[in-house]
């Protein structure tokens, strides 16, 4: 019988490590009420935590990919599960709102960020080389698939117990990954004497690459980059697209649907819901990617996406589950289905061997995006006492990052430099 490759036993213990950040982040939402509750914190506040924490692991990326290359994988993945276990115990001990900031801000932002940027494709690159495209796909859907298996087990947890309980569930969730990761996880296949999945044989690799501080590799990518047209409209779309992704709709979605009677846990149901569609919609995306201009793809992702956000406010004052079926479905599908076509750009225009460097920056502007949308979500709602202009100016900036990607120039594959 053929032994299955050890890379796949990376990759599968990857993939449960990112759900378990996924969810931890994702789960903020279904928290913004029970901390309001319980504290009589301002929910302005509470969103600025979570958009602190937002902002925090987006900007962390290159960062985290530069320390990487020094530390490596086994060291950094315990390192970052030790600081998100740290983070959840001291979330079930706090009493003031600036406690929230740093410790969901703070501690779990970083802690989450080397699983929600760099990690998948570190892994794919270091452990594959036949099937590395599958790698990436599989890391990236597990975001998706914690929130679609978590999200409505965490809300029904905190109405049948309380949010500590459910903190709780996340916390044993993430010491059982950190022991996982101590027992099972290598830094490289060389480590156990094996070549990576589809290497048939040892290749001589320069040492060049290493010399440079990979720090200074980080920024150096970003000086390059800001000179080029293309990266900031890019960077822009990509602002927007996390502020109406997982900065408005990550964050308020759930207490949105609370404030017109909708019960936490259908609203979190909805929420998760949004996971399977976005599978659908991600892989979907990625196979137009190889067939048409990525800037029309991204033009029509984003100008739908407008529109559905726009629909929304209108399907909850009418307490029309139809419709609020319709928005779930649309909008699970477009979630993060600009992610191939942005990478795509990001390469034609940059190169293959840059634009992994250059991509992460546009990522960052992603998160940047998405704390803008958390905390300035919680605002709005803390001075109309609804969600409901966050949500509509939301659409009308989508339909602005339309614009910005069918303005990016057309150009043809570059091809990249031999390994």
């Amino acid at each position: 019988m053929k032994r299955i490759h050890y890379s796949w036993f990376i990759l599968i213990i990857a993939f449960f490590s990112i759900i378990v950040a996924g969810i931890t982040m994702s789960s903020s939402g279904v928290f913004i009420n029970s901390f309001e509750k319980e504290f009589n914190w301002d929910r302005s506040l509470i969103a600025l935590a979570f958009a602190v924490s937002l902002f925090l692991y987006g900007f962390s990326g290159p960062f985290m990919a530069a320390l990487l290359e020094v530390a490596g994988l086994k060291k950094m993945m315990l390192g970052a599960m030790a600081t998100l276990v740290t983070g959840l115990i001291l979330t079930l001990f706090m009493s003031q709102p600036w406690q929230l900031v740093i410790i969901w801000g703070g501690i779990i932002g970083l802690g989450a960020s080397l699983f929600l940027t760099v990690l998948s494709p570190y892994v794919a690159n270091h452990w594959f080389v036949k099937r590395r495209g599958l790698a990436v796909g599989i890391l990236t859907s597990s975001t998706a698939t914690g929130q679609l298996i978590l999200l409505p087990v965490l809300a029904i947890i905190i109405e049948q117990f309380s949010w500590r309980h459910a903190i709780g569930l996340i916390l044993l969730l993430s010491t059982l990954m950190f022991i996982i990761i101590l027992l099972f996880i290598k830094n490289k296949p060389q480590d156990i004497g094996i070549l990576p999945y589809g290497q048939e044989e040892e290749l001589e690799i320069s040492q060049e690459p290493h010399k440079k501080n990979p720090i200074t590799i980080a920024f150096s990518g970003l000086f390059e980059a800001i000179k080029v047209k293309e990266f900031w409209l890019l960077a822009g779309s990509f602002f927007i697209c996390g502020l109406s992704t997982n900065g408005l709709v990550g964050t308020h979605f759930v207490s949105y649907c609370i404030s017109f009677g909708v019960p936490l846990v259908t609203a979190a149901s909805l929420l998760s819901f949004m996971g399977i569609f976005n599978l659908v919609g991600t892989t979907l995306s990625g196979w137009l990617s190889d067939r048409f201009d990525n800037r029309w793809l991204l033009f029509w992702y984003y100008l739908l996406r407008g529109m559905s956000l726009l629909l929304l406010p209108y399907a909850l004052a009418q307490g029309s589950l139809p419709l609020l079926a319709i928005f779930t479905i649309f909008y699970g599908l477009d979630w993060i289905a600009t992610v191939p076509p942005t990478i795509s750009i990001a390469r034609k225009t940059f190169g293959t061997n840059k634009s992994g460097v250059i991509y992460g920056w546009i990522f960052a502007s992603h998160q940047a995006g998405a704390a803008l949308a958390a905390y300035g979500g919680g605002l709005i709602y803390k001075f109309f006492n609804s969600y409901t202009w966050a949500f509509f100016l939301a659409g009308v900036f989508c339909a602005l990052a339309s614009l910005f990607v069918i303005m990016v120039k057309k150009q043809p594959q570059r091809q990249a430099q031999p390994e």
